[in-house]
Formats: structure tokens, sequence, C-alpha cells
């Protein structure tokens, strides 16, 4: 992973998190399906969506909202479960939204 001088993620780290999730999601049909449904779009929408701003930041947020899912996914990719909010925070804009109340 490609962390940036202060220890940040940067954008494209961000961006392969989310998208190693995202390939995570679609292995399991149930977790894809419960995805697709939050999202409102359907499977041959996929890769228009990923193209929008926000939809990787959604599909982690997705993970989030998970603990179970959240930690088998960070464990098969080698990866902190905080990494995730991480990148989350950095797909979002940088703002975390959370903090502010």
């Amino acid at each position: 992973m490609n962390l940036g001088k202060t220890g940040g993620l940067n954008e494209d780290t961000a961006q392969e998190i989310a998208i190693g999730a995202l390939a995570f999601i679609s292995n399991d049909p149930e977790q894809l399906g419960r995805f697709l449904s939050l999202a409102g779009i359907g499977p041959q929408e996929i890769r228009e969506a990923a193209a929008e701003p926000g939809f990787l930041a959604g599909v982690l947020e997705f993970l989030m909202q998970d603990e179970q899912l959240l930690l088998t996914y960070t464990e098969s990719a080698g990866i902190r479960p905080t990494m995730i909010a991480a990148a989350h925070l950095k797909l979002a804009g940088g703002v975390d939204y959370l903090a502010q109340y």
C-alpha cells in the first residue's frame, strides 16, 4: 500500500482498497445482492456506477455497516480494519462528517 508522506492514504491506494472490497463483495451473491439493492442499481450497472463520484466510498461504507463482513475482507486482503475507514474518508472528500458533531 502506498501511504503519503504524512502516513495517510493517497487517492490511488484508497481506490485500490475500495476496488478490492467491491471484488470481495462480488464473490458472495448474497452480499452482492444486498449491496446492489442498497445502492439502487442492477448488476449490469456496476461498471457505469463505479465511475461515479462517491460510488467507491459507498462500497466501503457498505463494508463498515457489517463488522463480520469488514473483518473477513480485511483479513483476506491483509490490511487493518482501520484502513477501510481511512480509505472511505479519502474517497468521501476528506471530510469526516461524523467528527463534526
